[in-house]
This record gives structure tokens, C-alpha cells and sequence, in this order.
């Protein structure tokens, strides 16, 4: 099942047309279990795991990390932007 799912995300194919010969099971089946899979916080757990492992043998080099608000929210905002200046031409004076 997982070697399906790899093999569609890797190859991009649509999930119905993976290749029953190659025993992966059906497409549809693969799909499934990936939403399962993700829907119970499997996948958030194994990257944890698996970067908790690295990072214990060594193995992570954290000073090229990168960090952005998909992975962390920022909860207390970020700067707030100055407004932004009109790009609006200035109203010519009426003729009338």
C-alpha cells in the first residue's frame, strides 16, 4: 500500500490509473489510506520521529533549516506593514 502511494505522489499518474500489475493494489484503495493516514496525524508523527532520530545521531545540520508559517504559526502576528500609498493618479480639476 505504501510503495502505491509512493509511486503516484513520485510519478504524478492519477491515482486510478496506477498499475494493478505491479501489485501495488488499486488506486483508489492507495488513495484512501492516504487520506486516512493523514486524516490521523500519521504522516506529522513519522516526520517528528524521524527528524527526533537524525537529530539524535547527529545527523541534521540545523543551521540550514528554514522555518515559515506553514510549519509554525505566529501567534502574535507579525510586523504590521505600513499603509500602503495610493497608486491612484491624483483627479484632475473640473472643467466645468
Amino acid at each position: 500500500m505504501l510503495s502505491g502511494i509512493l509511486f503516484v505522489l513520485y510519478t504524478g499518474i492519477p491515482w486510478e490509473f496506477l498499475p494493478q500489475e505491479m501489485g501495488f493494489g488499486s488506486g483508489m484503495t492507495c488513495w484512501r489510506r492516504l487520506r486516512d493516514w493523514n486524516n490521523a496525524g500519521v504522516w506529522q508523527r513519522l516526520h517528528e520521529s524521524l527528524l527526533a532520530e537524525l537529530n539524535a545521531a547527529g545527523a541534521l545540520d540545523w543551521s540550514r533549516a528554514v522555518i515559515d508559517g506553514s510549519h509554525v504559526r505566529a501567534l502574535k502576528g507579525g510586523p504590521k506593514p505600513d499603509r500602503a500609498r495610493s497608486t491612484v493618479p491624483d483627479q484632475a480639476p473640473s472643467t466645468i
